[in-house]
């Protein structure tokens, strides 16, 4: 029984602190959340619970997420014994771009199709970190986990997702056809699709 888990890391430094993208490999994790559609819960892993959250990632069937390719997943190669590329996944943000031409943060993104939005914003995870307010942080991680997998079920049901258009404010409706992606997964049992 293969599951789809929806993922969103935080970390404990910049990419100025680690001297640029091109040393995302020097990231360290704060906290990763997740959502596991077969145990129907989201579950939070530390630092030191790394090798837990390894596991779960490579015994899934589907990894969803929003940017995973490009920072989640690299900055998670250096917790565990194999490399994410290996790991099958849906990068939200990656076929948005594909389908729209532009990318779009995810705060603007879930407010334009949810009505609900980010709670904190990126370089507010390290201060929160810094200042010791890990439940905050935790709580702040869950809700992009929610709010990413809100997304992803919306875009699965209905095909597409409304895109604001950065300059003129219209919507634009983005077509997102995930069932190829679901295909693979369609003979696991108990898989949410």
């Amino acid at each position: 029984m293969k599951d789809v888990v929806v993922i969103d890391i935080e970390t404990k430094n910049t990419f100025a602190d680690v001297g640029g993208e091109e040393h995302i490999g020097d990231l360290e994790v704060s906290v990763a959340c997740v959502y596991s559609y077969n145990e129907a819960k989201f579950k939070s892993f530390w630092e030191p619970n790394m090798a837990e959250l390894g596991r779960l990632l490579q015994d899934s069937g589907l990894v969803v997420g929003f940017s995973i390719n490009r920072f989640d997943l690299p900055v998670l190669d250096r917790y565990f014994p194999f490399s994410t590329k290996a790991l099958k996944r849906l990068d939200i943000l990656e076929e948005i771009e594909a389908n729209f031409g532009s990318r779009i943060g995810l705060d603007i993104l879930a407010q334009t199709n949810i009505g609900a939005g980010k709670t904190h914003h990126s370089l507010e995870a390290i201060r929160l970190w810094n200042e010791g307010q890990h439940k905050e942080l935790e709580n702040y991680c869950l809700n992009d986990v929610k709010i990413t997998k809100d997304l992803y079920e919306l875009a699965r049901e209905q095909g597409h997702l409304l895109i604001p258009d950065r300059k003129s404010g219209e919507i634009a409706k983005v077509s997102l056809d995930f069932s190829g992606i679901l295909r693979d997964l369609a003979s696991a049992p108990n898989t949410l699709f």
